[in-house]
């Protein structure tokens, strides 16, 4: 059993934070929200009243927050009662030189530190099935991997520090890019008259055939698991796709790396949010191509 220091009990935070409860380790947690920290305490973790009492005494500290802004903020500013043996995991889906900075800052204060952002969504927090993208030391990381295991059905070592961030970027803007594709090609095949579930069955056994369709189909009545059979509640939020799409966007700027369908998906998201669909699941994006085929619009 581990004393695991958990900082960030949002959405994917807390399901996380509640399968290493459940392993067993001694979940030490801290939240700017009371609401977080009353249900850590029902789900028999301790909740405590700072970062710092948080990490104090810790083998493991894990974060999962919202942005770079906030992981530098509360790991970086000012030095932490972290032991010199523990290993410092960020699990947030941050930016590049946000991430830099957590490695060097930490690493240079003698501490061993992770870059392991998540993919899986809610679903995948709650099942402990998520998948972690891991950068850092391989001795880092053979370290975390029974923490990484009571959350995670898949653990890859992607690289060096930062390699984590790097692949979960890339992959998030392939997943946007290709939830617009799929979407736009069931709405096409609607207008011209295709059976919807026929498109699905020849696409998805074809040259077509792709993750966003079949595993997440943004047509309702396609996959049953898949958000847009609960009215695109519960999923990946537009408004996280938008980010990771900017994040990408950002990356590929700074790199010299053209990401022309990155930059499209990125402002096509960019209008869907400000619509007011922002905390809709991401497949929701097929109901803007809906409006804009209406005549008129």
């Amino acid at each position: 059993m581990a004393v695991i220091g958990f900082i960030g009990l949002g959405n994917m935070g807390f399901p996380m934070a509640s399968r290493l409860r459940q392993a067993g380790h001694d979940l030490r947690c801290f939240d700017t929200s009371a609401h977080a920290l009353e249900r850590a305490a029902e789900e028999g973790m301790s909740p405590r009243r700072s970062v710092a009492e948080t990490v104090q005494d810790a083998d493991f500290v894990i974060t999962m927050l919202p942005s770079g802004a906030h992981v530098i903020k509360v790991l970086t500013r000012e030095p932490l009662p972290i032991r010199a043996d523990a290993v410092v995991i960020d699990c947030s889906t941050i930016d590049v030189a946000s991430c830099a900075v957590f490695h060097e800052t930490l690493q240079e204060q003698g501490f061993a530190t992770l870059d392991a952002p998540v993919s899986g969504g809610v679903g995948g927090a709650a099942a402990g099935t998520l998948t972690f993208m891991v950068g850092g030391s391989e001795t880092a990381f053979e370290r975390a991997q029974p923490i990484l295991k009571a959350m995670g059905k898949n653990l890859i070592h992607a690289g060096p520090a930062g390699a984590g961030q790097a692949a979960k970027i890339c992959n998030n803007m392939l997943a946007g890019i290709s939830m617009l594709a799929v979407s736009e090609a069931l709405h096409l095949a609607k207008c011209l008259g295709l059976d919807t579930r026929k498109f699905f069955d020849i696409a998805s056994t074809s040259s077509g055939q792709c993750w966003a369709l079949t595993s997440y189909s943004p047509e309702p009545g396609l996959v049953p698991s898949a958000p847009s059979n609960r009215g695109y509640e519960g999923g990946f939020a537009s408004e996280l796709m938008l980010k990771d799409l900017r994040l990408a966007e950002q990356a590929a700027i700074a790199s010299g790396s053209p990401a022309l369908l990155g930059a499209a998906a990125s402002s096509i998201y960019a209008m869907h949010c400000a619509a007011g669909r922002g905390r809709l699941d991401f497949s929701s994006i097929i109901q803007m191509l809906g409006e804009s085929a209406r005549p008129g619009a």
